[in-house]
C-alpha cells in the first residue's frame, strides 16, 4: 500500500513533524518521553530497538527521522552536542589513522584532532579549505578520513563536495562534511557523494539557541557507522528527551527561518561590500566570492545567513564594533533567530589562523533595516 504522505513535499513533512498525529489523543505535537529504562514484554522480549536511555527513545528517534528525511539519509544519530558527534567519529578511527583536515575550521573540532595527534592516536595532513587540488596532493593511500567543512568557518571558503568525495574514495577514505552553516534544506551533502553528513544541530536545525546537539547522517550503514553508534551508546552522549523535543519544534520552521536569514544576509552583504570602514565582506552569496558558483550549485542559491566582515583600523577597532552593537548580540554561536556578532580571534585564541580584524556575523530574522543601522552606528563609533 502506498503511503499517501510520501507524496507530500519535504517542506510540508518537516513543518508537520513528519505528519505526526497521536492515534490515541489526536495530539499533533510529538511527546517528551523521559523514561530511563524499558520493561520487556511477557515473553521477555525487547519491545523496541532501544531498551535503555543510552540507546535512544521515541522523542529522540522522531527528531532523527526528521533529519533523515531532510538529508534523504538511511539513518541519523543525534548526540548531546556537535562536539560529541565529531568526537565520536574521531574516536572510532583506527589507532594511528591518517586524516586530512582543513588548516582553519571550527576551532573546537580542530583542537580535538590535534589533541588526538599529540597522544599519537592519529596523524594529520592539512589542506587549505576549498582547495581540492591541495587536498589531492596531501591525501595518502592509507588515509581513513577526509574532513571538509563547507562553508568553512570563519572565512566561508567553499569546498566542492563532489570533487572532495572523488578524491577521498579514490584513496579508500571516507568523506565527512560539516555543513552546519548550510543545513539540509539547502545542502544535502550525501547527494554530492559525502559518506557522512554532520551538523551542529545547535545551530540552524534548532534555530532558537536553547539546545546543544550534533547530528550525523549516512546513506550506508557499514561497520564504521555501527562503531560510531556503539561509541555513542557506551559514552552516553545520545541527545536527551527534552532537547530532542525542542529540536523537533525548531526544525518545523527551518525552511522559513533559513529563507529569511538568507534574504537578510544578502541585503547586508551588498550594503557593506563597498563600505569605507569595511575592508572586505566574506559571503558566498556575493558574485566576487571565489566559491560563489560552487555554493550556488550546492545550495540552490540559498547561501544562508553566515558572513564575516574585515574592518579597517586596528584589532581593537574590530572588537569595539562588536562592543558597540545594540541589536546584534556579542555572542558565540550561529543559526538562531537572533543576530550575533563576534570577534573571531578573541574567541578562537591567538594560535588560530584568522585575520585579527575579522568579525563573524550570524544574521537572524529581524528587520534588516535595524541590522544595517546597528552595524553602521557601531562602525562609525568604533572609528571615531
Amino acid at each position: 500500500m502506498t503511503n499517501k504522505n510520501s507524496k507530500l513535499s519535504i517542506e510540508t513533512r518537516i513543518a508537520q513533524a513528519l505528519r505526526y498525529l497521536d492515534p490515541k489523543t489526536g495530539s499533533i505535537i510529538p511527546p517528551i518521553q523521559t523514561t530511563a529504562t524499558y520493561a520487556r514484554d511477557a515473553d521477555y522480549k525487547v519491545r523496541q530497538p532501544y531498551w535503555y536511555r543510552r540507546d535512544g527513545n521515541e522523542t529522540t528517534v522522531h527528531a532523527e527521522a526528521m533529519i533523515s528525511n531532510l538529508e534523504e539519509a538511511k539513518e541519523t544519530l543525534l548526540f548531546s552536542s556537535g562536539m560529541s558527534a565529531a568526537t565520536a567519529v574521531i574516536d572510532t578511527l583506527n589507532p594511528n589513522a591518517h586524516v586530512v583536515i582543513p588548516r582553519a575550521m571550527y576551532h573546537g573540532v580542530l583542537n580535538q584532532f590535534q589533541a588526538y595527534e599529540r597522544k599519537n592516536r592519529l596523524q594529520i595532513s592539512y589542506y587549505e579549505a576549498g582547495n581540492t587540488e591541495e587536498l589531492a596532493r596531501v591525501i595518502q593511500n592509507d588515509t581513513e578520513l577526509v574532513w571538509a567543512e563547507t562553508p568553512n568557518n570563519p572565512d566561508w571558503a567553499i569546498t566542492d563536495i563532489s570533487k572532495a568525495a572523488d578524491i577521498a574514495h579514490a584513496h579508500g577514505a571516507k568523506l565527512l562534511t560539516d555543513c552546519t552553516a548550510t543545513p539540509p534544506c539547502a545542502t544535502k551533502a550525501l547527494d554530492f557523494g559525502a559518506d557522512i553528513s554532520m551538523h551542529s544541530a545547535t545551530k540552524y536545525l534548532n534555530g532558537h539557541s536553547d539546545v546543544t546537539s550534533g547530528a550525523l547522517s549516512v546513506r550506508n550503514q557499514d561497520e564504521f557507522w555501527e562503531a560510531i553508534a556503539l561509541n555513542r551508546k557506551l559514552q552516553g552522549t545520545v541527545l536527551q528527551s527534552f532537547d530532542a523535543f525542542l529540536l523537533i519544534r525548531g526544525m518545523r520552521t527551518l525552511y522559513l527561518r533559513y529563507e529569511r536569514s538568507t534574504q537578510n544576509a544578502n541585503r547586508i552583504a551588498h550594503h557593506f561590500e563597498q563600505h569605507p570602514l569595511v575592508k572586505k565582506v566574506l559571503y558566498p552569496g556575493l558574485a566576487n566570492h571565489p566559491g560563489h558558483a560552487i555554493q550556488a550549485a550546492q545550495t540552490g542559491r540559498m547561501f544562508g545567513g553566515m558572513m564575516s566582515i574585515i574592518t579597517t583600523g586596528t584589532q581593537q577597532t574590530a572588537i569595539n564594533v562588536a562592543r558597540y552593537c545594540n541589536v546584534f548580540y556579542p555572542a558565540t554561536s550561529l543559526g538562531g533567530v537572533e543576530s550575533l556578532i563576534e570577534h573571531r580571534a578573541t574567541v578562537s585564541g591567538s594560535d588560530f589562523p584568522v585575520n585579527q580584524n575579522l568579525l563573524r556575523l550570524s544574521i537572524g530574522i529581524e528587520d534588516v533595516g535595524d541590522l544595517i543601522d546597528d552595524l553602521e552606528q557601531a562602525l562609525e563609533r568604533a572609528n571615531t
